[in-house]
């Protein structure tokens, strides 16, 4: 069971991995004042929840010694 959460959270954070990439090809595309501010911020919202993931991913993963 834990194997399937496991896969969702890292199709989570494969989702938010892109959304940063995506965000950061926006900026390269020349955005106004106003576009910029709104990209990051959410860049900002997107690492949050990214390091969130991680950290449940961190959890649910056996260590392996």
């Amino acid at each position: 069971m834990s194997e399937i959460i496991i896969e969702k959270l890292l199709e989570q954070r494969d989702f938010y991995l892109n959304t940063l990439k995506q965000l950061e090809f926006q900026l390269v595309m020349e955005p106004t004042e106003n576009e910029i501010k709104e990209i990051r911020k959410l860049q900002t919202i997107t690492i949050d929840q990214l390091k969130n993931v991680e950290q449940e991913i961190a959890y649910l993963t056996p260590e392996k010694s």
